[in-house]
């Protein structure tokens, strides 16, 4: 009932907020400076968006905004002391940041998973925290790491970073995850302990482009399907970047995922949900956010006004007659 009042509050507060159109996407404003956001509402309607450390800044450690409204945001610290001191033992070397943070609330707890790894190399891992509270004054305070989740080799063929979880309307758990090799995989949680519910759970594939860009899968339940949003392309290059997002739909949360005209996600497909437009380069890195009122989608963008630097989107996700998600424009 808490996790229901919080998001309705959230759901209102935002879609009542001065300035908001209708026919267009918020615009929102503060310190959005943001990389892979994952965004949550708190029992008090205000918002919490973490994000991938910055290497040399807080030693990599996952960065931190908050708002009251999901509209003006503000810079709110970070969560512990950088990358742990587990990842290097696993991985065989020193990553410089914690990569794509992604939290979500299951009971009482907060679950919070996060990717440690280097660009170019799939030598990667998977990691939890979890805190009982998030405190919207001290929205860094009260994580307790558990350490690997999952990893992957430069053995293997898949990468094991972009961490998603989902708790399905059965009681299940699941986690995706992925980077370009051969793209997005899943496997099923302990929904309690938010582990893998055993250590030789199959490994599932839900989305391939081959070897091209796709990463950052999110899965969302609606009306009896599942929704696997995923990133097209290159990030993390500025007014450069290419990404964009797109879609597919399944009847089981593990697949097939086919796109609009039916073509397999395992075989290059996903309908275009948003890609660049004006100054809007290369949105992407998007993670779904559940109000009452309907989700919302969490994504960046890359400034093509302010020489490519990446800030935080945050727009309500609409749905067509026919069961597919849409969004509209993005800000002028």
């Amino acid at each position: 009932m808490r996790r229901f009042v919080a998001a309705l509050a959230a759901g209102l507060a935002f879609a009542s907020a001065p300035g908001l159109a209708t026919d267009r996407q918020p615009m929102l404003s503060g310190d959005i400076r943001i990389h892979d956001p994952s965004v949550i509402t708190l029992p008090d309607g205000s918002f919490v968006a973490y994000e991938t450390g910055r290497a040399g800044m807080t030693r990599g450690a996952i960065g931190i905004r908050t708002s009251p409204d999901g509209l003006v945001w503000t810079e709110a610290g970070s969560i512990g002391k950088g990358v742990p001191k587990w990842a290097a033992e696993v991985l065989g070397y020193r990553s410089q940041n914690i990569w794509a943070p992604s939290v979500s609330k299951h009971g009482d707890t907060y679950f919070l998973y996060y990717s440690v790894s280097s660009f170019g190399i799939n030598a990667s891992a998977i990691g939890l925290m979890t805190a009982t509270a998030i405190d919207a004054r001290a929205p860094g305070e009260g994580w307790v790491d558990h350490g690997l989740v999952l990893r992957s080799t430069v053995k293997d063929n898949f990468n094991a970073i972009d961490p998603w979880r989902i708790d399905t309307s059965d009681g299940r758990a699941f986690l995706a995850f992925g980077s370009f090799w051969d793209g997005i995989r899943m496997r099923e949680l302990d929904p309690v302990s938010g582990k893998l519910v055993a250590e030789d759970t199959p490994m599932l594939p839900i989305a391939s482009r081959q070897g091209a860009g796709i990463e950052a899968p999110s899965i969302i339940e609606h009306q009896g399907k599942f929704y696997l949003f995923v990133s097209f392309d290159q990030c993390c290059k500025g007014v450069q970047s290419s990404y964009n997002i797109r879609v597919g739909r399944a009847d089981a949360v593990t697949g097939p995922y086919l796109d609009r005209d039916g073509v397999p996600m395992l075989t290059g497909g996903g309908t275009l949900l948003l890609g660049g437009t004006g100054r809007f380069i290369g949105p992407g890195g998007q993670e779904v956010i559940h109000t009452s009122t309907g989700a919302m989608l969490a994504f960046h963008y890359y400034d093509g006004d302010e020489r490519g630097i990446s800030k935080l989107q945050v727009s309500p996700l609409d749905w067509t007659e026919d069961g597919w998600p849409k969004l509209a424009p993005l800000p002028e």
